[in-house]
């Protein structure tokens, strides 16, 4: 405030215009006087009614804090003689502006921070500038997601660059870069000046996931300035430049190979991938023979919290541990060598896990890093993998390493001494391609005690983790088990889909000691009664107000999966179910499961429900439905006993009940379903019925034994309009239904038509779905040929998984379509004899018989090469029977099952038996 020796001739007064030309009709014309004296007292509000302020403020004050009136009001000016001094400027910034150079607080935010700091630039108010770039600078340092939006950030952007600020633009490069990934989900993202995008990507803090996220976010934001694409053509090449190829999923790669405008950067890549892959571990150590090794350098930062390799099977240990270490292209010859060291002890650490010393080289720390994923890595050595981690991740707490054969217990083991913060871990495998028989060693009722006396003698850590994904894992034995049980006892979520080979004990033993879980996936194994005994059992234990209580662990779960468990009769279902209270998803698809057993669950919490393939009745899943509202899932195709129908038996006449069923009309009273699998039992009454509940649906399956209609079917995408999976089997469908969900549902990313009826055309399918990703056209165009595949690669651009069946008019040449209209392509799925069997058997055999060379031993571990060598030899028999083919590689495929025990060979011949007999009856239905 200025102090009361002011003399009264030291006051000027200064006359505000507001420079704003939007203001509202509501404000005044008059003008308002007001004195500086007094300004801790303005009322704002009040004050910005007016359009003009007279404003008597202190001349000595205005010289001393503001360089603008120094420059005015000390020296010859002629406004240094006045009384007066008329400003144009934005009312509201002024006054606060004002106030600042009186001495009183101002709030600095996002809406006002550009008006301050413009405001202070012009007039010269130091105290004001270095509050607005100390607000802004803590803004940008802020590890806290602030509420600054992406337009503000560009807005502030092309300020500083306009006026020739550095500061403000240096702020903005740096949070663009640290914020990168939260960018790029703005819409927003695609208006971003290109100098600010350059700058962005070449920022050392620029923090990324992985280089697929930086290229799709190029990618975008070319395509969306294609308009001024020749303009910048050369500054796009520059800034194309900065992605690391070497670096991207090859998969991802291929799928660009469309546009034009990326081909040789595409080829590039991709060309850098497969060198990559051909170099072997110890091959990988010429990485260190001189030159740039910026391009192999994986993105780390100080602020990287999530870490993503995924299907990179070009990663090796080499490239991880450039990664965390300081760049060599400056040092000395000296820390070369170390790299070269540490590298061979890593690759050796099969054999002697303690080689690796922490202080044998400057390795960097990222503390920011939680969660890792190195999935489909193979060629990433695990155990060299968590030496890593450990020393430059000491904050990792989720690790994913799915699809990774070269797996053993003792890997868990090191994760778990070697990074004590791990909470959860995901080591899953793909259980589709085959699922082997489950054990029938562990049929006894009872639970027998494993002695595990040896694990207690083990140094081994207890584990923080509490979430554990093995699916899949069909070399786990019950051993295995034991150490978990014993070591993970913080375990809240275990999965062990397709695990065949564990027993039913093993699993008791595991579910005894582990109290804490609240989720159970066993689905596919030999989960059995000895396992429901270990859940119903009673433990001891305290709740909140440290009062004992007594309740089984049955009682506290969550999610249960025990799906094609057929070893859990129909009491031990109702004994199990009875006994839950909180269950939120339950899994139950081909068991034994009944009605009575169904309708013991006492909870009222489920959220997804799967009967699939089971005898329950209308009346139990009615039971069900109505005492959980909640439910978002429900999965019932192949529920036979849902169909309804009336019989006379006197005339052996049977008819099928159409009107709507208690299921239908529960579901809408109470339900807001997400996802739903129908079957039998419903037709298109029960989609009137439905009607409120599936306003939501994500996810529509209809199976055998609905029927829809045509009506139902068409009003699909008005009844549904948020669905993104459609999967139709066995339904009545023409070229109108599929025309209206691909015009109307344009987020369509699954879209299933398998063993459907009706006359459709390709007409239906010449719509653009840029969003759709998979696509089953199964025995439902016969019609098709080679030119409308061509179409279909142009309508359905980015699939990555494909699957065609029955379409007698293709020959051999709709591979080379399919390779260059999908190349990005993850799954395909052809069978018939004209697209396959002419040209790729030899091909096929070849590269395979390669690939089993190379893999074998591991191979013959886990079960796979028995699936591979059956799906081959299929194929093979398929070839001799059709077409007579003949040739070495048919040999030469034997002699690489020569792996295959005994057994496995009853199954190939099994199989092979199976081929003539298809065949053979094929063709007689052809001939008829």
């Amino acid at each position: 405030m200025a102090s009361s020796s002011d003399d009264d001739n030291d006051f000027i007064i200064l006359t505000i215009t507001n420079s704003n030309q939007f203001e509202e009709n509501s404000v005044s014309d008059q003008d308002l006087f007001l004195s500086a004296t007094d300004i801790s007292s303005w009322d704002l509000p009040s004050i910005l009614t007016f359009s003009t302020l007279r404003v008597q403020a202190h001349r000595t004050r205005l010289i001393e804090q503001s360089s603008y009136f120094h420059g005015m009001l000390s020296w010859s000016f002629s406004e240094s003689r006045l009384d007066h001094i008329s400003i144009e400027w934005e009312l509201e910034a002024f006054v606060n502006i004002l106030k600042c150079l009186y001495g009183c607080s101002v709030d600095v935010t996002f809406d006002n921070f550009l008006n301050f700091y413009e405001g202070a630039l012009y007039f010269g108010v130091k105290i004001l500038l270095e509050k607005c770039k100390t607000w802004f600078l803590e803004v940008v340092s802020s590890t806290v997601p602030s509420q600054m939006q992406l337009d503000d950030l560009i807005y502030i952007w092309n300020f500083g660059f306009k006026h020739a600020n550095d500061y403000l633009p240096e702020l903005c490069t740096s949070y663009l870069a640290k914020n990168f990934m939260w960018a790029v989900s703005c819409k927003s993202f695609v208006d971003v000046p290109y100098r600010l995008l350059q700058d962005c990507v070449k920022h050392p803090h620029l923090t990324i996931q992985n280089e697929m996220h930086l290229s799709d976010a190029l990618f975008m934001w070319i395509d969306a300035s294609t308009k001024d694409l020749n303009k910048m053509e050369n500054n796009c090449t520059d800034i194309l430049k900065q992605i690391r190829l070497s670096l991207l999923p090859l998969w991802f790669a291929a799928g660009k190979r469309r546009n034009c405008h990326y081909t040789k950067l595409v080829d590039e890549s991709i060309a850098s991938v497969f060198k990559l892959l051909k170099i072997s571990p110890a091959g990988s150590l010429r990485f260190l023979e001189g030159g740039d090794l910026k391009d192999f350098r994986i993105r780390v930062t100080e602020y990287s919290k999530k870490l993503n390799l995924s299907s990179c099977p070009q990663i090796t240990s080499a490239i991880l541990l450039l990664s965390l270490l300081p760049s060599l292209n400056c040092t000395d010859s000296m820390l070369r060598s170390s790299v070269k060291q540490l590298l061979t002890k890593l690759e050796s650490l099969e054999r002697d896990p303690y080689l690796i010393s922490q202080g044998l080289l400057p390795m960097l720390s990222f503390e920011a890093v939680e969660e890792v994923d190195i999935s489909k890595c193979d060629k990433l050595h695990l155990r060299a993998a968590i030496e890593c981690f450990s020393m430059s991740f000491p904050s990792l707490k989720i690790l994913k390493a799915a699809y990774l054969l070269n797996f053993s217990i003792s890997f868990l083991r090191q994760l778990v001494l070697k990074c004590p913060a791990i909470c959860e871990v995901d080591l899953a495998v793909d259980v589709s391609p085959i699922i082997l028989e489950v054990s029938n060693n562990s049929l006894t009722s009872g639970v027998r005690l494993v002695d595990v006396s040896p694990l207690h003698t083990s140094k081994v850590r207890l584990s923080n983790i509490t979430k554990l994904t093995l699916e899949g894992r069909t070399e786990l034995c019950d051993s295995d088990l034991l150490y978990i049980a014993k070591f993970c006892i913080n375990l809240q979520h275990l999965n062990l889909n397709g695990c065949t080979t564990l027993t039913d004990v093993g699993m008791s033993n595991l579910l005894h000691r582990c109290l804490r879980l609240k989720s159970i996936l066993v689905c596919h194994t030999t989960f059995g009664l000895n396992s429901v005994l270990a859940l119903c059992s009673d433990f001891h234990g305290y709740d909140n107000t440290s009062t004992q209580i007594s309740v089984s662990l049955a009682f506290n779960i969550q999610t249960l999966h025990i799906g094609d468990c057929k070893c859990v009769d129909e009491t031990s279902l109702l004994k199990l179910l009875s006994e839950t209270q909180m269950l939120k998803s339950l899994c139950l698809r081909d068991t034994h499961i009944t009605d009575r057993a169904l309708c013991s669950i006492h909870g009222s919490s489920l959220e997804m429900l799967d009967v699939s393939n089971t005898m329950v009745s209308r009346e139990a899943l009615t039971h069900i439905i109505s005492g959980n509202p909640g439910l978002k899932c429900l999965r019932v195709k192949g529920c036979r006993n849902l169909f309804e129908y009336k019989s006379n038996a006197a005339m052996g006449e049977f008819s099928y009940l159409n009107s709507c069923g208690e299921v239908e009309i529960a579901l809408g009273k109470t339900c807001r379903l997400q996802e739903i699998s129908l079957g039998w039992g419903f037709s298109h009454f029960s989609m009137e019925a439905l009607k409120p509940a599936i306003t939501s649906l994500r996810k529509l399956t209809v199976g055998l034994g609905a029927s829809l209609g045509e009506a139902a079917l068409t009003e699909l995408p008005s009844t549904c309009p948020f669905l993104e999976s459609i999967a139709l089997y066995f339904q009545v469908i023409s070229d109108i239904i599929i025309v209206n969900i691909l015009e109307s549902l344009r987020n369509l990313q699954v879209l299933a038509l398998c063993y459907c009826f009706g006359d459709i055309s390709f007409v239906a399918f010449k719509f653009y779905m840029p969003n759709l990703r998979k696509l089953q056209l199964e025995r439902v165009s016969p019609w098709m040929t080679n030119e409308d595949l061509v179409i279909l690669t142009q309508s359905f651009p980015n699939l990555a998984e494909f699957s065609l069946l029955g379409c007698q008019h293709l020959n051999s040449d709709s591979q080379q379509i399919i390779s260059h209209g999908w190349p990005g392509l993850l799954s395909i799925h052809l069978e018939e004899k004209d697209i396959i069997y002419r040209r790729t058997p030899c091909f096929a055999i070849a590269s395979i018989s390669q690939f089993l060379n190379w893999n074998v031993e591991r191979l013959q571990q886990t079960g796979f090469l028995l699936f591979l060598s059956v799906w081959l030899l299929k194929i093979c028999c398929c070839d001799i029977l059709v077409m007579g083919y003949k040739g070495a590689s048919f040999r030469m495929l034997l002699q690489k099952c020569r792996y295959l025990d005994e057994c496995h060979w009853i199954c190939v011949m099994l199989v092979m038996a199976t081929s003539i007999f298809h065949r053979m009856t094929k063709r007689v239905i052809y001939a008829l």
